[in-house]
């Protein structure tokens, strides 16, 4: 079985797919799309949306690390990506759900307020990232489609800074999923996929790293993805920050 992953190498849900084909033991073929222009290409592709990660698998199209986890199950059921006790399936399910619809686009957000707002960003961008040539640039020319993804996302001051403020009890609740045994055991499943890549781009930010390092949520982050495009550059407001200087 072979496989086709489209992918960003700044998209955590990306990630989260890419550790789970690897956890099965499928081949693949990864597809590092460009930054901004991934949606045209993965309609170019043959898939109806625009988002990624994307795959193509055994004759099927298949968007969206939920749908990706689920997929894989079904093509190649060992090792379970979802414990097979009804109950403790169940936990793992809801902690999935969890860590795509609100702990997953708070990094989207951050990472796309500050490419909105930094000048700095854009160049690693285009500099570290993409490796393309005179990145100060190109930095200023991507400024205009920068605030549109921002938009797309609702990236606005508002959002980002009630996202910031609200990362210590993002990362209590990650934390107390480790606790309880959800996730951070021995073999991972597909929350600890889910959850472990955001945290780890959230590890990247040179802003964030301090108020995460040393919790059982960034050790776990660590330890699923030991890499990771960084440093990515300061861009918050040092007032959005204090949670962190406290």
């Amino acid at each position: 079985m072979r496989a086709k992953l489209y992918s960003l190498s700044l998209s955590h849900p990306s990630h989260a797919a890419r550790l789970m084909l690897e956890r099965k033991g499928i081949e693949y073929e990864l597809v590092d799309e460009l930054p901004g222009f991934h949606p045209l290409q993965l309609r170019l592709a043959g898939f109806r949306g625009g988002t990624v990660p994307a795959l193509r698998i055994d004759g099927r199209r298949v968007q969206g690390s939920r749908r990706i986890s689920r997929a894989l199950d079904e093509l190649r059921s060992d090792p379970p990506l979802f414990p097979a006790d009804p109950e403790r399936r169940a936990e793992v399910v809801e902690a999935e759900r969890w860590g795509e619809q609100v702990l997953q686009p708070v990094p989207r957000r951050i990472f796309r307020w500050g490419a909105s707002h930094s000048q700095a960003v854009r160049r690693w961008i285009v500099a570290d990232v993409v490796g393309w040539p005179a990145p100060g640039v190109l930095a200023r020319a991507q400024a205009p489609l920068a605030w549109r993804f921002a938009r797309m996302v609702g990236a606005d001051d508002a959002t980002v800074r009630a996202d910031v403020a609200d990362l210590p009890s993002l990362l209590d609740r990650v934390d107390e999923l480790i606790a309880a045994g959800t996730i951070g055991r021995g073999e991972p499943n597909a929350a600890d996929f889910q959850i472990g890549t955001a945290v780890r781009v959230l590890l990247a930010y040179e802003d964030l790293r301090v108020a995460i390092e040393g919790r059982p949520a960034a050790e776990l982050a660590l330890r699923l993805q030991p890499s990771f495009p960084e440093p990515i550059p300061a861009a918050l407001p040092a007032e959005w920050l204090a949670f962190a200087r406290g």
